[in-house]
């Protein structure tokens, strides 16, 4: 008989009793028995060895462990910090050089035109977004990271010489596809957070030198565990038993098709990506205009790239502080419905206290406002991130749903660029919509009273609501599946992830 029809057996009885094996833990169930009963005390059984041979290499596997992550940690996330805070320096400078000259020379000073060098980012941003990260499943993200880092940053740098519209938007749709290979590319290979560090050394780095150019970073991260040359052979096994154990590892590195199909089929994918986009909305408001937005609170050019620096601070303590609590307590839903309420807080103080004549009291009130809505902007940003990623089973079905966070995700961004025209200024009541979206404003004047705060209010509100019926959604399945199951799977149980992907016996996705 072939050996792999007795095995399955085996296996489907395993799978019936999460609920046995847990209910009898600590109270001589049979996982209890088979791992510590010690009565045969013959020196060669296996019970004999783990009392004590046994216990001494879980310690040397805990060491090893420890630093094999000591060592990944030391040069990954550096350089992805630095790469990231490179690549919001060059995405989110724009904001900053309006108020230095670049709209009123380069683009002619018309806010159309710089409206349109917004959006020419995303454009390409978003076409790209998909191929850009199956290009880090089927190839070495280190590779992939460094094509798109080499991309971005000698188009960023070539905006420092662009002196009419033409130029300025060609750069900044090259920045939108080097970015497009390089974020989604980070997106899969970890989570971080530096995009609040570019924003505090955005206003800093404007302020100090308004004519200079950024210069970036080019990766030299190590690649995947199997090829990496950064580790041993011992740190490469031990690497691949942790992403096994896990259910994190692949036993191939090109892109599986029908993962990708499931991910394109899964509602999910989309759902969660409309709540991306709702988020992106209040980000692309404040990397294109919170310097301009925080002019009209009465500062100079000068002082007003100044004062665009505590909210970015405020916002990675934040960021940390929540992060660091979803990741503790293994939850995504709450935090994020956290940050989107203090969007709507700082959106609704902007919509409803007036700049004009204001006091003291009522501009103070404001700048709170600002704050809120950049913590809001990029504290979300590792959650949802995060959340898409680890509610699906395989790297392939990950690689095209983080792509379309951003495919679709980054719609709004685009209606970003046109909702703070300089000549509504400091209220900005009323929005002039570019030339690229006519129709979506003419769909959207019905619905909001053409105001540039109200626009990013109603959107925060909606990816609200969205976050409380995914967080309920994801609870509930979870808790029929362990109905269906007969219980919890064990902590580290094997999971079919590589041909039922999410849908796999044992999957449970974070609420």
């Amino acid at each position: 008989m072939d050996s792999r029809e007795t095995e399955k057996p085996a296996t489907q009885h395993r799978e019936a009793r999460f609920a046995e094996d847990t209910k009898h833990e600590g109270g001589g169930g049979p996982l209890q028995k088979t791992l510590t009963n010690t009565s045969d005390t013959e020196k060669g059984s296996s019970a004999y060895a783990a009392s004590t041979t046994g216990l001494d290499h879980r310690i040397e596997s805990h060491r090893a462990q420890l630093r094999l992550l000591v060592k990944l940690d030391a040069l990954i996330l550096p350089l992805a910090v630095l790469l990231y805070l490179s690549a919001y320096l060059d995405r989110g400078n724009l904001g900053n050089a309006r108020l230095q000259g670049l709209q009123a020379t380069a683009l002619r000073g018309s806010d159309t035109n710089y409206s349109i060098a917004l959006s020419c980012f995303y454009i390409t941003y978003i076409l790209l977004s998909v191929p850009g990260t199956l290009l880090a499943k089927a190839i070495p993200p280190s590779t992939s990271i460094s094509i798109g880092a080499l991309i971005w940053s000698i188009a960023a740098t070539c905006q420092a010489a662009a002196f009419n519209p033409a130029a300025v938007y060609v750069c900044r749709l090259f920045v939108g596809i080097g970015e497009a290979f390089f974020g989604q590319s980070m997106a899969l290979y970890l989570t971080y957070c530096a995009g609040s560090v570019a924003g505090a050394f955005g206003g800093l780095i404007s302020a100090s030198l308004p004519s200079s150019s950024q210069s970036s970073c080019s990766s030299s991260s190590p690649s995947r565990p199997q090829t990496s040359r950064y580790l041993t052979e011992d740190q490469r096994t031990l690497a691949l038993t942790r992403l096994n154990r896990k259910n994190l590892g692949e036993g191939h590195t090109g892109v599986d098709w029908k993962a990708v199909k499931r991910a394109l089929m899964d509602w999910k994918t989309y759902v969660v990506a409309v709540m991306y986009s709702c988020m992106n909305l209040g980000l692309g408001s404040v990397t294109g205009f919170l310097p301009t937005i925080v002019k009209g609170l009465g500062y100079s050019n000068a002082d007003a790239q100044l004062y665009t620096v505590p909210p970015y601070v405020v916002s990675l303590v934040a960021m940390l502080l929540i992060s660091s609590y979803s990741d503790h307590y293994q939850t995504r839903g709450v935090p994020v419905a956290s940050v989107f309420c203090i969007g709507i807080v700082g959106w609704a103080i902007l919509l409803g206290v007036s700049p004009v004549h204001a006091t003291h009291s009522a501009l103070h009130a404001r700048y709170f406002g600002c704050i809120c809505i950049v913590t809001a902007g990029y504290s979300n940003i590792p959650l949802i991130i995060s959340w898409q990623s680890g509610n699906t089973g395989s790297q392939s079905q990950r690689a095209v749903s983080l792509g379309m966070l951003n495919a679709v995700g980054q719609c709004l961004s685009v209606l970003a660029a046109f909702l703070f025209p300089t000549p509504e200024g400091p209220k900005f009541i009323k929005v002039r919509y570019g030339p690229f979206l006519v129709f979506i404003g003419s769909l959207l004047s019905p619905l909001f009273p053409c105001l540039g705060c109200a626009t990013n209010l109603a959107f925060s509100a909606l990816g609200l609501l969205l976050t409380i019926w995914m967080t309920v959604y994801y609870r509930l399945e979870n808790r029929r599946r362990d109905k269906v199951e007969g219980g919890k799977p064990p902590k580290d149980m094997p999971i079919n992830v590589m041909e039922q992907y999410d849908l796999a016996t044992g999957f449970r996705y974070t609420p």
